[in-house]
């Protein structure tokens, strides 16, 4: 079952490769870049679009950041105070054992 996941995973990354590559061979025209206070240079269009796709996804991960490092916190915070439950538990088990008998 792991291999036949591999497979897939594999066959869907080569179908990526293979839709980025004709992106960028069907998109070679050079476009300048106005960008309202200076204009940049000329580069294909499939490089502005690429380009702006990664820095949105870096943007998007910098601003998931906060989200994600507070609900690391608050899973710790559970585990530890799912941690002093199961002693106290385990406690409470010992002691009813020691009345019992």
């Amino acid at each position: 079952m792991r291999w036949l996941k591999g497979v897939f995973l594999g066959i869907i990354l080569l179908l990526v490769l293979l839709v980025g590559i004709l992106f960028a061979v069907n998109n070679q025209q050079a476009v300048p870049l106005n960008l309202i206070w200076t204009e940049l240079p000329p580069a294909s269009l499939s490089l502005w679009l690429l380009g702006s796709l990664a820095a949105g996804v870096l943007l998007g991960m910098l601003a998931m950041t906060g989200v994600y490092m507070r609900l690391r916190a608050l899973l710790t915070r559970a585990q530890r105070h799912n941690q002093q439950q199961r002693k106290e538990l385990d406690r409470l088990r010992i002691q009813e054992l020691k009345e019992v008998a």
